[in-house]
C-alpha cells in the first residue's frame, strides 16, 4: 500500500486521539467511586436486612406486650370481681369463702407472674426499639455517603465524558483527511493490536511494541519509498517514519 508521508503522519495524529479517547475510557471505568459506591451499596443492603430483622423483632414484642397485659387485666379483674363477691357478704358458705379467699391468692401469685412477664416482654421490646432506631441511623448515614460518592463520581464523569466528546469531534476532522484505504488497514490492525494501529520509528526503535529494529528491517526501511506504508516486522504495526527515525 501506498500514501503520501504527510497523510502516514497525519495517521499518528489519528493514534494519538484514540489513544487519548481510551485513557478517557478506562479513567471513566476505574474511577475510585465505583468501588466506594459499590461497598457503601453492599454495607446499605446489609444493614437494611438488619433492619427489617429489627421491625420484625418490635412488631413481634409489641404483639406480645399486648397479649400479656390483656392476661394480666383479665386476671386482674377476676380477683377485684372475687374480692367484691367476698366484701358484699352474700357468700355465707364457709366452704365457698375459702374457695374464694383461695382463688384471690392464686389470682395475684398468677398476676405477679404475668407482670413479671410483661416487665420482660417490654425490656426485649425496648431493646429493639433502640436496635430499629440505631440502625435507621446507619442506614440513612450510609445512604447519604452513597449520594455523596454518586455526586463526586457523575461530576467526573461528566468532565470526561465533555473532553471525549470534544477529542471525538478533532477525531473526525483528522480522520476525515486520511485516505479511506490506509484509515481502513490502521482500523483493521488497531483492533488486532490492543488499539494501537500505527507507531512512530522513533531512533530506528517501533513506539508500538518499543523493539528496535536490527540492521536488516533497518535497510529494509531504508529501501522502501516515501510513500510505502511499511510494517514493523515485530507487532505488524503501521510504522510511520519521520525526521528523528534514525535512519
Amino acid at each position: 500500500m501506498n500514501a503520501a508521508p504527510a497523510d502516514q503522519i497525519r495517521l499518528l495524529d489519528v493514534q494519538a486521539l484514540d489513544t487519548r479517547l481510551a485513557q478517557l475510557g478506562h479513567r471513566a471505568e476505574s474511577l475510585p467511586e465505583h468501588a466506594e459506591i459499590a461497598a457503601l451499596t453492599k454495607d446499605a443492603t446489609q444493614l437494611r436486612d438488619l433492619l427489617v430483622a429489627a421491625r420484625t423483632e418490635e412488631g413481634d414484642t409489641a404483639r406480645e406486650q399486648t397479649k400479656a397485659e390483656q392476661d394480666v387485666d383479665q386476671v386482674r379483674k377476676r380477683a377485684t370481681r372475687d374480692q367484691q363477691r367476698l366484701d358484699s357478704g352474700t357468700v355465707t358458705s364457709p366452704r365457698d369463702l375459702e374457695n374464694i379467699q383461695r382463688e384471690i391468692v392464686s389470682l395475684a401469685k398468677r398476676q405477679g407472674d404475668l407482670e413479671d412477664v410483661v416487665l420482660e416482654v417490654m425490656e426485649r421490646r425496648e431493646a429493639a426499639q433502640e436496635r430499629v432506631a440505631e440502625l435507621t441511623e446507619r442506614v440513612a448515614s450510609v445512604e447519604a455517603r452513597i449520594q455523596d460518592a454518586t455526586a463526586r463520581r457523575d461530576a467526573v464523569v461528566q468532565e470526561i465524558d465533555a473532553e471525549a466528546a470534544t477529542v471525538g469531534k478533532e477525531r473526525e476532522v483528522v480522520s476525515g483527511s486520511v485516505p479511506a484505504d490506509l484509515l481502513a488497514l490502521y482500523e483493521k490492525l488497531r483492533t488486532q493490536s490492543g488499539g494501537v494501529g500505527a507507531a512512530r520509528l522513533y531512533q530506528r526503535r517501533c513506539e508500538g511494541c518499543r523493539l528496535e529494529l536490527n540492521i536488516t528491517e533497518v535497510n529494509e526501511v531504508k529501501a522502501a519509498r516515501p510513500d510505502e506504508v511499511v510494517r514493523c516486522e515485530n507487532c505488524r504495526r503501521i510504522l510511520v517514519r519521520t525526521s528523528e527515525s534514525g535512519l
